[in-house]
């Protein structure tokens, strides 16, 4: 493993792990289960706050912390109601890794999470937004092309990697959206990532504990069923969400057309119809992932969902990963010495 640990080794000593492999935040997916089976595998782990209950994340924040004594990371959801009481829960516990998630974090909000004693990592979709959260103070960044699952941006990862991972050096970058292969991965790290992100793959693995069906509409699903919700005008500002394509976008089309006529008729706030939107997914993808109702629930899943076929033991589907990154770096090395 030479040329893999001498590629990744920024990423490793960045997080403190074996494998600087990211679990991506998942809301009802990504609990204490999940993430410190990553981090017992060698890899890292991040806790999805989403909107849940701060009671509830202190709770999920110690079972971690009780199964694993690994390096890992709550992810905070900027737009959130619970946010700032989130926030101010995160950096009470001292959690070593927090990642603004859902827009921009305020510098001031950086501050208080870094004065906790944690790493800070933010979301990038242009040079100029990394710049910024550099500015601010974060310590390292997550490019997500538009191919991930759940809440995405409009730019795909191949643009973001000549915009950002080729155009920054300063600070770590980790690079997620579309991932599953070892081999891409070692073509990753070689233009410059200190890591990689997915969420999708491990979905896949046995230790993820969510409804059975949840996985069987992955292992079914093609990369092209996996598609952006449309915006129904532009009214509400709606962030596009990635998911297997079913009943439950159709609702999703039906709910903002809905919601659009209430705002022009003054019976709700463009506010409020946010979190009308917003709470539509929270409870799809509670009937996905726990009810196992995969016709109307939200399929939340990146396109690289027509990349798994299969469930794995989460050691074995990072053994896996790393056989087949250092394979093709032994490849191309091969490659350039002809």
């Amino acid at each position: 493993m030479e040329l893999l640990d001498t590629l990744w080794q920024k990423g490793q000593q960045f997080l403190g792990v074996k494998y600087p492999i990211m679990a991506g935040a998942m809301t009802w997916i990504s609990n204490h289960k999940l993430v410190s089976a990553v981090g017992n595998a060698g890899g890292f782990g991040c806790l999805a706050a989403g909107n849940m209950p701060v009671d509830q994340l202190a709770k999920e924040i110690d079972k971690t912390r009780d199964l694993s004594d690994k390096p890992f990371a709550t992810n905070l959801i900027t737009i959130a109601p619970n946010y700032r009481d989130h926030l101010e829960l995160v950096a009470k516990k001292q959690v070593p890794f927090i990642i603004f998630a859902g827009s921009f974090p305020r510098g001031s909000e950086i501050k208080i999470a870094k004065e906790s004693g944690a790493k800070v990592l933010a979301f990038a979709s242009l040079e100029s937004i990394a710049r910024r959260m550099i500015n601010s103070g974060v310590d390292g960044l997550i490019l997500e092309g538009s191919e991930a699952g759940g809440h995405i941006g409009h730019v795909s990862l191949t643009i973001l990697i000549q915009q950002v991972l080729l155009a920054i050096k300063d600070i770590p970058i980790f690079v997620a959206g579309g991932i599953t292969s070892g081999r891409l991965m070692a073509h990753l790290l070689l233009m410059g990532a200190a890591g990689i992100q997915m969420g999708t793959k491990f979905v896949m693995s046995e230790e993820c504990d969510v409804n059975p069906k949840f996985k069987e509409a992955f292992i079914k699903a093609r990369a092209r069923d996996a598609i952006a919700t449309p915006a129904v005008g532009s009214e509400l500002n709606v962030v596009a969400v990635r998911a297997i394509r079913n009943k439950g976008m159709d609702d999703f089309s039906d709910l903002q057309m809905n919601l659009i006529q209430q705002n022009r008729a003054g019976k709700i706030s463009k506010k409020d119809a946010q979190y009308e939107v917003e709470n539509f997914w929270v409870g799809a993808l509670r009937r996905a992932v726990v009810d196992g109702d995969i016709d109307r629930g939200s399929l939340m899943a990146g396109q690289s969902v027509g990349l798994v076929n299969k469930v794995q033991p989460m050691r074995e589907m990072l053994d896996e990963m790393i056989r087949d990154a250092q394979d093709e770096l032994l490849e191309i090395k091969n490659r350039l010495s002809c």
